[in-house]
């Protein structure tokens, strides 16, 4: 999996974020333990993850 910037996560909706977070925990599930790709998986649900709670709550 591609790494997910700031930048990128920020530019993306909500809608796309869950779907990123959803790949990329998939990534992650699937890579060998140590591996860069596992690495870079973990790293973009990070930042998924602090950008989806940087958005309001829908209501």
């Amino acid at each position: 999996m591609k790494l997910v910037t700031h930048f990128e996560a920020a530019t993306r909706s909500t809608a796309e974020l869950r779907a990123l977070l959803s790949m990329a925990f998939a990534a992650a599930a699937s890579a060998s333990p140590c591996s860069q790709a596992r690495r870079d998986a973990l790293t973009s649900i990070r930042t998924i993850e602090i950008e989806l709670a940087r958005r309001p709550p829908c209501l």
